[in-house]
């Protein structure tokens, strides 16, 4: 057997939160092109679609679920929806997420927060005990991918919001957590930490705090943001056989930015 093959995903499926645009996109295609089935569930049923469309291009199979994961309990019935149409799954990416929010923490409506976290940390919980009870239950060496954030490790500079500083340091050890405790079902969990991409999301904050970003891009080492496409390999070595031995990592991809 070649050493590629250990990355080939022929005959799986992969269920993606957030899957039709930025990083969540670019997992979802390089998994796709790894040889896999993807679901994607996202808010935008137009951009689901989309990528759904590129992702049949490469002679894979798509399928899309309109719903906002923040919503605890539309995120369960999104899984639920989802197992009952397709049967279990083989691959769990949590990558739905995100700041949205520069709110100073003296200033943070407490509803404001809960919402957040949710979207944040009780989305991953909820797709990876629905998902992951199912692997077990059907015997599956599934792999499940978080996608957090180097704010688990350090705090963004110059930027509040710190809900996502919380909740991505929880999806960290929730991560390390299952890991643990599905090891003995042959299921393995790790971490994706990235730090500056240039997705939609940053695009808009580059516009609203120029400052902000250009601190940020001025303390990597080297020299600038990352591109979306960056993650695919990344997800597919994380979705494969090639980490059969790797649980509870977190594997940060920053540019160096923290190593200063």
């Amino acid at each position: 057997m070649s050493v590629l093959d250990r990355f080939k995903l022929n005959g799986k499926r992969a269920f993606i939160t957030g899957g039709s645009r930025g990083l969540g996109r670019e997992m979802a295609l390089a998994i796709a092109d790894a040889g896999a089935d993807v679901l994607l569930v996202g808010r935008d049923t137009a951009s689901l679609e989309a990528t759904a469309g590129d992702i049949r291009q490469c002679g894979r199979q798509a399928w899309t679920i309109t719903a906002d994961v923040g919503d605890p309990e539309v995120c369960g019935q999104a899984c639920d929806q989802a197992l009952r149409e397709h049967g279990s799954f083989h691959i769990l990416v949590n990558n739905v997420g995100g700041r949205r929010e520069n709110i100073p923490t003296e200033s943070m409506p407490l509803d404001r927060w809960r919402a957040l976290i949710d979207l944040n940390l009780t989305s991953v919980m909820v797709c990876t005990q629905r998902l992951g009870q199912a692997m077990i239950e059907q015997r599956i060496a599934g792999r499940v991918i978080n996608i957090a954030s180097i704010n688990a490790l350090v705090a963004g500079r110059g930027i509040a919001g710190r809900h996502y500083e919380t909740a991505k340091a929880a999806v960290l050890q929730f991560t390390r957590a299952v890991a643990a405790d599905w090891a003995p079902h042959r299921i393995t969990a790790n971490a994706i930490l990235p730090g500056g991409f240039m997705t939609e999301p940053n695009q808009r904050w580059s516009k609203l705090h120029p400052e902000v970003i250009e601190r940020f891009r001025a303390n990597i080492p080297m020299g600038d943001f990352g591109q979306p496409e960056d993650l695919g390999p990344l997800a597919v070595y994380l979705a494969s056989d090639a980490s059969r031995y790797m649980t509870g990592a977190a594997l940060v991809i920053d540019g160096g930015y923290t190593l200063w």
